[in-house]
């Protein structure tokens, strides 16, 4: 999947007032890459992220996948790509407490019409991939902070995706699960050839990194490129 976003904006109202959270940022990707947007919070960084996801609408500039100008399409459309194209993990995981470890993995796969059979061997092959086939059966609450990110990223691997947003996805956990989770995107990204597209203030995750961008009261700029 190719993204290019040209520059993208946008704006909300509050109360009297305009903000701009992202402003005319551009950005390219053409090729699997594990790219790293580092900034304060506030500075804009969830808002680039759900643009690019199709989670929201600029106000201004457009967002090309494939060559193809997003605004342009449908809702359906819209979701069908974020669906069967685009995995997202969250800071705060946003598993649903009342299915287990394998359910929530299957979940996605329920959205885009896969068979029960497809849905439980996959699900069971990506929790193994986490480290967690042991731990199946198991509700959010009865896991820790480490293991339920694990499975908000073999979550996000379910409909095997072209590219992986993660917003802050070591923001909960302590610093050497934190390394644990870097070194599993970077694996993913290797392995699967998946681009992953990680949002964070964590300055750690930029030896990661194949791009590094720098965001800052809305404006994008690259920070390191390819070594």
């Amino acid at each position: 999947m190719k993204i290019r976003t040209v520059n993208l904006t946008r704006s909300f109202r509050v109360g009297s007032s305009e903000i701009t959270a992202v402003k005319a940022a551009n950005l390219e990707i053409n090729e699997p890459k594990l790219i790293t947007i580092i900034g304060p919070s506030g500075s804009g960084k969830s808002t680039l992220l759900n643009l690019i996801g199709l989670n929201d609408y600029p106000t201004s500039g457009e967002v090309f996948i494939d060559d193809s100008n997003t605004s342009q399409l449908s809702g359906s459309e819209r979701r069908k790509i974020r669906s069967a194209r685009i995995g997202f993990i969250f800071q705060t995981f946003n598993l649903f407490p009342t299915l287990s470890a394998l359910e929530n993995v299957e979940l996605p796969m329920s959205l885009v019409n896969k068979s029960q059979k497809e849905q439980l061997e996959r699900a069971m092959k990506l929790l193994e991939t986490v480290g967690l086939a042991h731990r199946h059966d198991h509700r959010p609450k009865q896991l820790s902070m480490g293991e339920m990110q694990r499975v908000a990223i073999a979550r996000a691997l379910a409909n095997k995706p072209e590219i992986i947003i993660a917003d802050e996805p070591t923001g909960e956990l302590d610093s050497a699960t934190a390394k644990e989770i870097i070194s599993l995107l970077q694996d993913i990204n290797q392995r699967e050839k998946t681009t992953v597209v990680v949002a964070t203030h964590d300055e750690k995750i930029i030896d990661a990194a194949d791009l590094v961008y720098t965001m800052q009261d809305g404006q994008l700029k690259p920070k390191r490129g390819p070594e």
